[in-house]
């Protein structure tokens, strides 16, 4: 095709294809709970139901292989975890960004488009602090 434009990516690549306020797609397959995306394979159900409840023990199967970039999916709202959770993060030489979760699903597409090495735990978008 004339001026092609889409990413030229492995098969089987894991992408957000969509979001609602109760599930996330991944490839057009719909995940009715919070989830992570790490080494290319997904795990879901994931997580607490609230940014709150996060702990470091819910971090610890992303954190091998390191990624380069950790996206930390807030839920409704642009939040940040406790401070031990970024100090267990960024100990491990991790980028951490956090946003909402919309937001973290088209991120961490644009930056897997981009070749980087990134791994991504999304709450709920309707997830509430």
């Amino acid at each position: 095709m004339k001026g092609d434009i889409s990413p030229q990516l492995p098969g089987g690549t894991l992408l957000f294809t969509g979001y609602d306020e109760g599930q996330l797609s991944i490839n057009r397959t719909v995940y009715p709970s919070g989830l992570y995306i790490h080494a290319n394979a997904i795990t879901a159900p994931w997580g607490p139901d609230s940014l709150s409840e996060l702990t470091t023990e819910h971090l610890v199967p992303l954190m091998e292989p390191a990624p380069e970039v950790l996206i930390l999916g807030t839920g409704r709202q642009t939040a940040f975890p406790s401070a031990d959770i970024m100090e267990f993060v960024s100990s491990r030489k991790i980028g951490l960004e956090c946003m909402d979760s919309r937001s973290a699903a088209r991120t961490y597409n644009i930056l897997i488009e981009e070749g980087r090495d990134v791994s991504a735990a999304l709450l709920l978008p309707n997830a509430r602090r």
